[in-house]
């Protein structure tokens, strides 16, 4: 069995999924194709607003919308009894001041199943196996569940596979990350203790150390997603089977170890070892790589989704131009242009371990304005130079790390 398409997309996620609905918009012919059956369980359920242009672009946030997921307007940072939050609609750039917690296994069946009531070809159950670019066409090998195999003909490829990784790993791609060795273990709760108000809302990422945080981030359907970040080595530190990991990691939390105390887990935790990752490239002759498949940095911002829309879409206007017989710049056009988010999100990941970031979110002395900037770039606005802590990102976190240091000595 073989079928000859324009494109080709490897992973049905929210990268693959806004590809694909632009690329069907524009009139092209495309399958998706996703190893897994949906709804599965996936991590990345905090979202930022920079992923609503996308998803609204491409005509996929109306099903979003009814299925009344929790609204995130913000984020709180805990360090004991300082709190640090943002508020999106206090940021610098404009934008969307909201986005959504998600069940991603419920978030994203729902995007499929938009794509595939367009009448969009999305394939579940069917694992790439080889792929071989020859002349101005790919030939991939798709096998199903039961062996079967069929090749799929296609002037490009999206890889939109996520931690699958599908083309880093057939062509060689995969290189290491700058970003430190962290790893995360998490499970969901049905939070019945969950307080009343704002307060059993929002999401907060409580700082037990300078680089082991405990995300919470509630749902509305009333289960509640907990996981640690830290240092790989220090996550396998703790003893057991991975309940009892996360069982005696939730007692780091004075603000939360209550809350959660004795509740049973919905799945046993589950861990992923050194999240960060990188590629040699992001694109070759016939392909792109897309969200998770390219750069992945670390969960501290909840970037991911909104890099895997950014990447998907725009690699998805460039496809179109490109097979329209418009030239396209893929180095500048998408690789300079990805990888300056990408840079800008790794220095604040990067300060975030460092501490710098630390000292500026837990300054006894706020400023209104630095903070607006700096929500900006955690709402997922990367791209706007006119933002100081963007355009100058490298420098500017360490510098105001610095006087803030020097305003903690002073008031000594």
């Amino acid at each position: 069995m073989s079928k000859n398409i324009d494109v080709l997309i490897i992973g049905a996620g929210p990268s693959g999924a806004v590809a694909a609905a632009y690329l069907h918009n524009e009139g092209f012919s495309i399958k998706v194709v996703e190893k897994n059956k949906f709804p599965r369980f996936v991590i990345g359920e905090s979202l930022i607003p920079r992923c609503m242009d996308h998803f609204d672009a491409v005509g996929l946030l109306d099903c979003i919308k009814e299925k009344n997921f929790e609204i995130k307007k913000g984020a709180r940072f805990m360090q004991g009894s300082v709190v640090c939050e943002f508020d999106f609609s206090k940021k610098h750039t404009d934008g969307w001041d909201w986005t959504y917690q998600v069940p991603r296994a419920e978030f994203d069946k729902t995007i499929t199943d938009e794509l595939q009531r367009r009448g969009v070809d999305v394939d579940f159950e069917k694992e790439v196996v080889a792929v071989d670019f020859s002349e101005d066409v790919s030939h991939t090998t798709i096998k199903d569940i039961n062996g079967n195999e069929s090749i799929v003909t296609a002037k490009y490829i999206i890889d939109s596979s996520g931690f699958g990784r599908v083309l880093p790993r057939l062509l060689d791609l995969d290189k290491p990350s700058d970003i430190g060795k962290h790893s995360s273990i998490f499970t969901h709760v049905k939070d019945v203790k969950r307080p009343e108000g704002w307060d059993g809302h929002r999401i907060t990422f409580d700082i037990v150390s300078q680089s082991t945080w405990l995300w919470v981030i509630p749902f509305s359907n009333g289960i509640t997603s907990i996981g640690y970040v830290g240092p790989t080595e220090y996550l396998e530190s703790f003893e057991g089977t991975n309940e009892e990991r996360l069982r005696e990691m939730m007692k780091l939390s004075n603000y939360y170890v209550d809350r959660f105390e004795g509740l049973p887990y919905e799945f046993e935790p589950r861990m992923i070892k050194n999240v960060a990752k990188s590629v040699k490239q992001l694109y070759g002759k016939g392909y792109v790589l897309t969200g998770n498949s390219a750069e992945f940095l670390d969960p501290v911002f909840s970037s991911g989704v909104t890099f895997a829309t950014e990447s998907a879409h725009l690699g998805a206007q460039l496809i179109a131009k490109e097979l329209r017989g418009e030239a396209v710049d893929w180095e500048v056009d998408y690789s300079q242009y990805i990888l300056e988010g990408v840079h800008v999100f790794a220095t604040y990941v990067k300060e975030w371990y460092t501490g710098n970031l630390q000292k500026i979110f837990f300054s006894e002395s706020e400023n209104p304005v630095i903070k607006s900037q700096i929500c900006a770039v955690l709402a997922g606005y990367v791209w706007d130079k006119s933002n100081p802590f963007v355009k100058n990102h490298s420098r500017l976190v360490k510098t105001v790390a610095h006087i803030t240091d020097l305003e903690k000595e002073n008031r000594k």
